[in-house]
């Protein structure tokens, strides 16, 4: 079965290649393990970066630098620290990643209530 997502800023249809949860533990600032399974997925077509954007919205991408430690071991390295602080993630939140093929991931992130948060056209700061 193939799974699409919808960017609502293009409307356009994208298609999902692969998708993994991540639940943040202990400090999400360091350096963030990604699934041995997603690694595999990449095997031969590694990218160095991984263009992140919250789902359903173009308008804001983070590169995030990826390692591989060379036992199939795949990590975020460096943007994931400005990534996790403009999110305002914390442990026991909840990352959805759907990998788009050429280094585009989209993420849904939840918090420690499960619900959804959403960051795109938020406009809090007259909420002092």
């Amino acid at each position: 079965m193939r799974a699409f997502s919808l960017d609502l800023c293009t409307g356009g249809m994208e298609e999902v290649q692969f998708e993994f949860v991540v639940v943040l533990k202990d400090d999400p600032l360091g350096i963030q393990r990604l699934p041995d399974k997603f690694a595999n997925f990449v095997t031969g077509n590694e990218p160095v970066a991984l263009h992140m954007r919250e789902t359903g919205c173009d308008c804001y991408r983070w590169p995030v630098h990826v390692l591989f430690d060379g036992r199939g071991k795949m990590y975020l390295h460096t943007g994931w620290e400005k990534f996790v602080r403009y999110h305002d993630l914390e442990a026991g939140c909840v990352l959805t990643f759907s990998y788009l093929g050429d280094a585009n991931m989209s993420i849904k992130v939840f918090d420690d209530t499960r619900c959804r948060r959403h960051y795109h056209g938020d406009d809090d700061e007259d909420d002092d």
